[in-house]
């Protein structure tokens, strides 16, 4: 679990420190977007006040509170779920490590900005081939997405034999 633990803290660093420095330091929070590589690459401010593409998005007081306790227990859970399924599977389990780090990361990533903002600040806006992308992310929502799609592909993938009793 050292492993899970190294990647979720290098994860939400890397997302706390790339929102600092686009949202704050190239001052993204008042001057809404900056053109990188248009139009693939663009960085433009977005408050997410909800989950993925702003689903669930509300503006009741108590809602970030309820996005924050609820990643909360996904978190644990993940946690909790790969010290059982990769216990005594040594390298085996490397790939589902990684990939839980990831998810736990970057979702403590988007909890501390919902603690801080209210909502999760997303800034990367890709978009190519005359089809104009309407939503920004962030460096969170891209290790969320690839943690758990590691989770699938890598989850029970071990030559381990199952314990006794199930």
């Amino acid at each position: 679990m050292r492993l899970a633990a190294k990647v979720a803290a290098a994860t939400f660093l890397l997302d706390q420190v790339t929102k600092f420095f686009v949202v704050r330091w190239l001052d993204l929070i008042n001057r809404g977007e900056i053109d990188v590589v248009a139009p693939f690459l663009t960085f433009r401010m977005a408050w997410n006040r909800g989950v993925n593409f702003g689903l669930f998005a509300n503006d009741a007081d108590f809602m970030p509170w309820v996005l924050i306790a609820i990643s909360l227990v996904i978190s644990v859970w993940v946690w909790v779920w790969t010290a059982r399924e990769t216990a005594g599977q040594g390298r085996a389990a490397r790939w589902h490590l990684i990939s839980t780090g990831l998810l736990i990361g970057g979702a403590l990533g988007n909890v501390v900005d919902r603690i801080l903002y209210g909502a999760v600040a997303d800034f990367l806006n890709m978009s190519c081939c005359g089809f104009e992308n309407p939503y920004a992310f962030n460096v969170a929502d891209v290790t969320i997405f690839a943690g758990a799609g590691g989770l699938i592909l890598f989850s029970g993938t071990s030559d381990a034999k199952p314990r006794k009793g199930k």
